[in-house]
């Protein structure tokens, strides 16, 4: 705020200083003008000169010469409307300025510049000092006017900042929270904005707010240029908080990226995958790309493939697969699951498996694992073969159970028949721990209208 305050006081106090300040010297050198101003016009000569109008030219030049300090030594010498200048002056402009004077009064014909500039050193000195008398005399007259200034651009500022904290009142216009903020963000910038033009109007310098937005707009430019990405990502980040399409730990796939929404901020939007990794993805890159959204639809459809031999009924393996996945705990009777015959093979006939998952109450993964199972096992007590592409070829003399299945193994696996298949909370907590220890504002609310 300090700093701020000390940045406005420096901009302000500018306008003051540079009406004083003249870089004649500079100028002429930059732009190698020397006796420009001396140029020729396209008046019209009369043919009536004589001494009498030579005499009011210099009676004139001198009159108003005399008036001004810097060139009231100029010596002024008139024939037949030619004008001659001679002398010393301090600087160029004030060089300009006598031969502007004498080619302005009438009957002049020419205006020849002898003049001569003072380049001396204890000159320009004393011509500096007088000059910054002149700039602390007037800056000290302004001061009321500028404290004024100062008290107006900084009730601005403070009434901006208040009203920009109101969030309760830019919620009503938006419940998105980050949209809500933005709105207090501008509402405080056009506060501060007005505050500065009233300012400025007081100090009666408001072509300089010309100046400052002039030069604001190019470096607006470049920092747009050389932030693209950033800007890029920001504008993303607001559109995705206004159509929400996933929630905080909605499982989705991003640009082949698969994971638990775990958050959304002004740059990214952050994944936990499968195996608790942190995928950091841009927003830019989250808005263009193609969304799947697994949790949205809390029913989701698992399916697999099972081969069986070509010589078996398939009727018989069809009816038994499907009544198995109908017991299947976790597997929903509406919609009905489904075996279709996928392909013919070779040396099989390939069965292609559906059934559906209420992630709400079952985890997905475990039940299509037990579907697998479950199935694999109807289909060896129905001696139902399943071949494989390769043979293999054994060998063996023992035909009692092998000595390595212990008993307790065995009934370890007879208990296991039948596996758990709730809902698996891991990566579920992993986002809440995620969501405690983050320090950056999460952009998904519950309550913005959703794609």
């Amino acid at each position: 705020m300090k700093v701020r305050a000390f940045l406005w006081i420096f901009l302000w106090c500018l306008p003051l200083f540079s009406s004083s300040l003249h870089a004649d010297e500079l100028t002429n050198l930059l732009t190698g003008k020397t006796d420009s101003a001396a140029a020729g016009t396209d008046k019209v000569i009369s043919t009536g000169s004589s001494v009498q109008s030579d005499k009011k030219i210099r009676e004139r030049l001198q009159s108003i010469f005399r008036e001004l300090e810097a060139i009231k030594t100029v010596s002024i010498s008139v024939n037949n409307g030619v004008v001659t200048l001679d002398g010393e002056v301090d600087s160029s402009a004030s060089e300009t300025k006598a031969l502007q004077f004498a080619k302005q009064v009438e009957g002049v014909v020419e205006v020849q510049n002898a003049l001569v500039i003072n380049r001396s050193m204890s000159k320009r000195l004393q011509n500096t000092w007088d000059k910054l008398l002149v700039m602390g005399k007037q800056t000290i007259a302004a001061l009321p006017l500028f404290l004024l200034g100062l008290l107006v651009f900084l009730l601005f500022w403070m009434l901006g900042g208040w009203i920009s904290r109101r969030q309760n009142l830019f919620r009503r216009i938006s419940p998105n929270a980050f949209i809500a903020n933005l709105l207090g963000q501008m509402t405080h910038l056009v506060f501060i904005m007005f505050g500065l033009v009233l300012a400025l109007t007081l100090l009666d310098a408001t072509a300089f707010l010309g100046t400052i937005l002039g030069a604001a707009g190019i470096v607006g430019l470049a920092v747009g240029f050389a932030v693209r990405d950033t800007v890029e990502n920001y504008i993303a980040s607001i559109l995705l908080s206004v159509r929400n399409p996933f929630e905080v730990n909605d499982l989705v796939n991003i640009d082949n990226f698969e994971g638990n929404v775990a958050s959304l901020n002004s740059r990214a939007t952050v994944l936990i995958s499968p195996d608790g990794n942190h995928i950091r993805i841009p927003n830019a890159t989250v808005f263009k790309a193609i969304i799947t959204n697994f949790t949205r639809n809390p029913e989701r459809r698992f399916q697999f493939d099972v081969g069986v031999d070509t010589n078996q009924n398939l009727l018989v393996a069809q009816t038994l697969a499907l009544e198995t996945l109908q017991i299947m705990p976790g597997v929903m009777p509406d919609p009905k699951p489904a075996v279709l015959i996928e392909a013919l093979g070779d040396s099989n006939v390939q069965l292609r498996i559906f059934g559906w998952v209420d992630q709400r109450q079952h985890n997905f993964g475990k039940v299509r694992s037990e579907a697998i199972r479950g199935v694999k096992q109807a289909f060896d007590q129905a001696s139902i073969v399943m071949p494989e592409p390769i043979y293999n070829l054994r060998i063996s003399q023992q035909t009692e159970t092998p000595t390595a299945l212990k008993p307790s193994v065995a009934s370890v696996i007879d208990r296991r028949d039948v596996q758990d298949v709730s809902v698996d909370r891991t990566i579920a907590d992993k986002v809440q721990e995620e969501q405690q220890v983050s320090d950056s504002e999460n952009l998904l609310t519950a309550n913005a209208p959703k794609e």
